[in-house]
């Protein structure tokens, strides 16, 4: 079955300036590892294989040999699907990552492989589809060879679901990985795979990418070819990737975009390094219940736009006129009528008399219980006034900045345990402060990224973020490389990692 984030919920462009030989003497291939990844990205990945400096399937093999040294640790993989990969990595791949071993988040359908989007009641799921965003992984030559971990349908902000168990922070595995992309950015973290595809309904690709120090861009609304079926009331979510460099981030978006008639941007190329142009950047630290984040996430935070302002951008205060408190409730009742979508599915497969707390977990059937007590009219009346916060946010961007400038989280990753699924809605208490920043993009249909600028005195990643007007992914890619090459975060390893 074809899902999306909520609805159940639901060019082949040159790589790298640089040769194959000079990417790999520049990034480590077979110099700090002994297995043909090293230290390589996504592009200098593909450009090995490309000159024939090594081969899909060695690089295959070393990232299935990766995993199983630290998969045990970590728990990233929900289903391994090595025989899939290997199949692939023997067969003639032409596109811009052809080679490029990678996991697929199990929220993504693949047709004839495990889907179980975290949840007890699809363990056994084996779709017999998958969507246009499947096939535009697959025609990009990536080599998928697992399934990576996500709670359940996505709802919370960590990896922790009942059926797969806690996907644990390689910097530090007593912390959150985040969510809901939390098994594809603790892979790329740990050096089991360059890239890896995630996605993004309330933050779940920037809020692991935070919590593992990592950049992670989430799409415009329509930029790229379609995830599944679309979300009832507003499509809030997008497929990407989380990865280690601007550059395989950029090469990704330009890779999966739509294109051609009925198209939402015009194509954006393949964004290869910073602009000339110099931006305003609006900072705004208090999320959107006006509270203030952690001291160390504000000191990395302002740290961040004195960066930005000795790049020579425009950093001043700012905000969208948006009532958050009221935002946050309309969102969190969009949220609950996708679980309530997810909660009527199982119903009608399993039978009126299936032992629904069996198959689901507390907070799933909790967050569809409160979008029926608050009925139809309540959730059209949200959608109404989400609409005018898409609106709102579009007139700032018109009239006051390029881009936004916030944390991505409100702490450093919060201990496992915290807002997990088993909790039930009560870690709505919790949970909108700490990602009361990423959820506004998504409604807005925006572009917004986290950028791995920070770490906590405790040694854990701390993201920033970055957003701008739809359709502006160029604008945070050109600044990412601004940022890349000011402060670089490639070297920088966690303690359990593969590399």
């Amino acid at each position: 079955m074809s899902v999306s984030r909520r609805g159940l919920m639901a060019n082949a462009a040159a790589l790298s300036a640089l040769t194959a030989a000079g990417a790999c003497d520049q990034l480590g291939l077979n110099r700090t590892s002994s297995d043909a990844l090293g230290d390589l990205d996504a592009t200098g990945v593909a450009a090995a294989v490309r000159e024939g400096h090594i081969t899909a399937a060695e690089a295959l093999e070393a990232a299935i040999a990766r995993s199983e040294r630290v998969n045990p640790q970590l728990n990233f993989i929900a289903t391994p699907l090595y025989e899939y990969g290997r199949a692939r990595a023997a067969a003639t791949l032409s596109g811009p990552f052809a080679g490029v071993p990678t996991l697929i988040k199990d929220l993504l359908p693949m047709t004839g492989q495990p889907t179980k989007y975290g949840c007890r009641a699809f363990a056994n799921n084996v779709p017999q589809e998958q969507p246009p965003y499947m096939d535009a992984i697959l025609a990009a030559g990536l080599v998928p060879f697992g399934k990576s971990t996500t709670p359940e349908f996505g709802l919370t902000a960590t990896t922790e679901p009942l059926l797969t168990g806690q996907t644990k922070n390689p910097w530090d595995v007593t912390h959150s990985s985040g969510g809901s992309s939390g098994g594809a950015a603790v892979a790329v973290a740990a050096r089991v795979v360059p890239i890896a595809h995630g996605s993004d309904g309330g933050g779940s690709i920037r809020i692991p990418s935070s919590c593992n120090g990592l950049f992670g861009l989430k799409p415009s609304r329509g930029r790229s070819v379609p995830q599944g079926r679309p979300d009832s009331g507003i499509e809030i979510s997008v497929s990407g990737c989380i990865s280690r460099s601007v550059r395989d981030t950029a090469a990704w978006l330009a890779a999966m975009q739509a294109t051609g008639d009925g198209a939402a941007f015009p194509p954006v190329e393949v964004v290869g390094g910073p602009s000339t142009q110099r931006l305003r950047i609006a900072l705004d630290i208090p999320n959107a219940l006006g509270h203030e984040p952690d001291a160390e996430v504000r000191a990395a935070v302002e740290a961040a736009a004195e960066l930005c302002r000795s790049l020579g951008h425009t950093v001043t205060e700012g905000k969208p006129t948006i009532d958050g408190p009221q935002f946050s409730a309309d969102f969190i009742l969009l949220w609950a009528a996708g679980a309530n979508e997810v909660e009527q599915l199982v119903r009608s497969q399993a039978g009126p008399d299936a032992p629904l707390d069996q198959l689901l977990e507390p907070l799933t059937l909790e967050l569809a219980a409160h979008a029926r007590q608050q009925g139809l009219p309540a959730l059209q009346a949200a959608i109404g006034r989400l609409r005018a916060v898409e609106a709102a946010y579009a007139a700032f961007f018109a009239n006051s900045a390029d881009v936004y400038l916030t944390p991505v989280l409100a702490k450093p990753p919060v201990p496992l345990g915290t807002i997990d699924g088993a909790k039930g809605m009560a870690v709505f208490a919790t949970l909108s402060d700490y990602v009361g920043y990423t959820p506004l993009q998504n409604v807005a249909g925006a572009p917004a990224m986290s950028v791995p600028l920070g770490m906590s005195s405790g040694g854990l990643p701390i993201g920033i973020h970055f957003s701008a007007a739809k359709g502006a992914e160029k604008t945070l890619l050109e600044l990412a490389y601004e940022l890349e090459q000011a402060q670089p975060w490639a070297d920088r390893k966690p303690g359990v990692n593969a590399g």
